[in-house]
């Protein structure tokens, strides 16, 4: 986590440098700042720059874990540098129950099902995506959840920490959607002999896996796939449970503006450019899903998203009742693997 954060605050400083001091300063009124989850890099350069040529605004992108780009939003309240937020749930959830989002609209947005955008218009379904792991591509694609445990994989498995990666928040709501909340907590007791420890960041399991220094790891489709098409080395998979269902979950990419965001205007017609149908549509391109119901998408790599999720069998978390018991489960779950 150190580390992560020393990264994040070395890149939000390069960003202020160049701001001459402040967000709020970054080429006078043509910029805006999005504080982001990973995962979306290459997406967001293309974007980016269809948006600067088309505004003129300049995007400014700090990158990190969920729960890090969600933490730097709260720490700043006083004095807030990011104008946009794009995470996992329920990290966004949670920003907006602390009163970090304000409400915004973007055009395009009553599109987007109403269980996935938040009622009071502060957050919406910008790309959708699942959980999903991933494997070393010479190893044997593991089948069930218990081969995770097997003494051959013993420190050649890792997966991002619960409550501080959305996509390791996820792993431990998949193991409670599966065996129950105490049946997930005996069972990562059980994952420890295997487990290399703790990561904030999952994007960063996959090159481990890819080399091999890892076998096993968790991740999403999105970034997976992404990924696997541009340096290979790993397979995407989804464990089964004792009857030999494979099941999964929306983790969809999030966003909101920012409360107090010093480039609030800007921020707003960042969101409005994203939640267009032309710039929705191009989710495909780094093998998402379109959040507007009425935008779809064809091609190879949308083809490979529905491959990989076929006879993966999809079910909704209540994300609402995840928040609420969001500490009690971090608690256990700490407790469970002795950190």
């Amino acid at each position: 986590m150190r580390v992560l954060t020393a990264t994040l605050a070395a890149t939000l400083l390069a960003v202020l440098t160049a701001c001459g001091g402040t967000a709020g300063g970054a080429s006078g009124d043509k910029s805006v700042v999005v504080y982001t989850v990973d995962g979306l890099e290459d997406w967001y350069t293309a974007r980016f720059e269809e948006f600067k040529a088309k505004t003129g605004i300049t995007v400014q992108a700090v990158t990190a874990g969920s729960g890090e780009v969600a933490s730097r939003v709260e720490k700043e309240k006083a004095n807030t540098q990011a104008d946009v937020l794009v995470t996992l749930p329920p990290f966004i959830q949670r920003a907006a129950a602390q009163g970090l989002l304000a409400p915004s609209g973007p055009q395009g947005t009553d599109q987007v099902p109403a269980a996935q955008k938040d009622p009071q218009g502060r957050y919406f379904a910008l790309m959708n995506n699942y959980l999903s792991f991933i494997h070393n591509a010479q190893s044997p694609a593991p089948k069930t959840w218990d081969d995770l445990l097997a003494p051959s994989l013993k420190g050649k498995v890792q997966y991002s920490t619960p409550g501080e990666a959305g996509d390791g928040t996820a792993v431990l709501l998949q193991l409670q959607h599966v065996l129950g909340e105490q049946g997930a907590l005996d069972y990562l007791h059980r994952l420890e002999a295997n487990n290399v420890g703790p990561s904030s960041s999952t994007g960063k399991l996959q090159p481990k896996v890819a080399k091999g220094e890892l076998l096993v790891a968790n991740g999403d489709v999105q970034m997976n796939l992404a990924e696997i098409d541009k340096s290979g080395g790993f397979s995407v998979f989804f464990p089964a449970d004792a009857q030999g269902r494979r099941s999964t979950f929306a983790l969809p990419y999030y966003a909101g503006l920012v409360t107090g965001a010093p480039h609030a205007e800007n921020a707003k017609k960042l969101l409005d450019f994203l939640f267009s149908p032309e710039t929705q549509a191009k989710a495909a391109d780094a093998y998402g899903i379109p959040a507007r119901a009425d935008v779809t998408t064809s091609g190879p790599k949308a083809e490979k998203v529905k491959a990989a999720l076929s006879g993966v069998d999809i079910w909704q978390p209540d994300w609402t009742a995840v928040l609420g018991g969001l500490d009690a489960s971090l608690t256990a779950y700490k407790k469970a693997v002795g950190r």
